[in-house]
């Protein structure tokens, strides 16, 4: 194997904005920033997802940023700050970083995930949107 998970995502983390749990509770409330859920649909079954956050699972995000693709979302176009997050900081910084190289500069993830935001007491919603 030419590269590991662990240089992939060393990697990433160099190259993209980390940002800490409590300084992301912060943007909450920011209408420039949008939070990305980028974990499965069991995973926010399970734990609930940021309030107002974006669903865009790992396995479609490309094709949800690309204006070209047929399952693109117009919120990648919006011109906003993207936070993403997953369940503990791993999947998100890679994506972050696959984003930065497809050419959105306003991206960064959250450190630690929804497990780290959980600790915090951020707030949560279920998918039917109740907390």
């Amino acid at each position: 194997m030419k590269k590991g998970f662990k240089q992939l995502l060393s990697e990433a983390n160099e190259q993209v904005i980390t940002y800490p749990p409590a300084e992301a509770l912060t943007l909450l409330q920011d209408k420039s920033v949008v939070f990305v859920d980028i974990r499965d649909t069991p995973e926010l079954q399970r734990d609930g997802k940021i309030p107002n956050a974006v669903h865009a699972s790992r396995g479609m995000l490309e094709f949800l940023v690309d204006p070209e693709s047929p399952y693109h979302n117009p919120v990648f176009a919006s011109g906003k700050k993207f936070l993403l997050y997953c369940a503990s900081g791993g999947r998100s910084a890679l994506a972050a970083q696959r984003l930065q190289e497809m050419g959105l500069n306003s991206v960064g993830h959250m450190g630690g995930g929804i497990k780290a935001w959980k600790e915090l007491n951020g707030p949560l919603e279920t998918l039917n949107g109740q907390g």
